[in-house]
């Protein structure tokens, strides 16, 4: 018997009470917020585990808001796989945490740095591609989070956008997304989706949440500098 079909996410709204990740897939930003925070340990770590924990699940943010946003959750699963499988792989302890990554692919000759040649796959461009993409979402979100209730989300996904992910793609790719942006639905539609109650505890929860995926992109941010990788072709 078929299932009767799902009310557009745009006009669903969650009861506060309710579980959040009650229907298979569905993006939960308090399991981001949980994963982002687990991904640091006290020695400033970064765990590779909980971190593309925390990427699935804003893939699954992407996913909601449809084909809009396509153009980066595809290219952000295929990064998120790569690192799985090194992640499970014989050589699985080396890729425990980012810090443990750059050293043993550094030292081990893996790591195309004048050019994208033997090793396109590496652990450190992989991520270093996730990094870039991390920085789009963080500055969206935190847009979301502090603009008024009637700012134009196209702006602000437009703006974040510019300051971040655009430098890295061609000319024909920038023109789609900023055309494409132009639709997006209003402010609180997009927080609805969160899945965290009304559009007030959503910003509440982004609050929580940016603190740790700021710290995640920070501590990596600095990681790649301090070895001449944030280039890599």
């Amino acid at each position: 018997r078929a299932r009767p079909a799902e009310p557009s996410p745009w006009r669903r709204r969650r009861r506060p009470g309710e579980k959040m990740a009650a229907a298979a897939g569905a993006f939960s930003l308090r399991e981001v917020l949980s994963a982002f925070q687990a991904a640091v340990t006290e020695r400033r770590e970064v765990l590779l585990g909980p971190y593309l924990r925390g990427w699935r699940g804003l893939v699954r943010f992407l996913n909601s808001l449809g084909a809009i946003f396509s153009f980066i959750s595809k290219d952000a699963v295929a990064k998120i796989q790569i690192m799985e499988s090194y992640c499970g792989g014989e050589r699985q302890e080396e890729y425990r945490t980012l810090q443990s990554m750059v050293a043993y692919e550094l030292a081990s000759g893996l790591v195309d740095i004048q050019r994208r040649s033997e090793h396109p796959d590496s652990g450190c461009r992989t991520v270093l591609r996730l990094h870039r993409a991390l920085r789009w979402l963080q500055l969206f979100l935190e847009g979301l989070r502090t603009a008024q209730e009637d700012s134009k989300t196209s702006t602000i996904c437009t703006d974040s956008y510019n300051a971040s992910l655009a430098a890295y793609h061609p000319w024909v790719v920038r023109k789609a997304a900023t055309v494409a942006f132009c639709a997006l639905p209003s402010r609180n539609a997009f927080l609805e989706i969160m899945n965290v109650g009304t559009p007030e505890e959503a910003v509440v929860m982004l609050g929580d949440a940016l603190p740790h995926i700021s710290s995640v992109y920070g501590i990596t941010e600095e990681l790649y500098a301090q070895h001449k990788l944030l280039n890599l072709p």
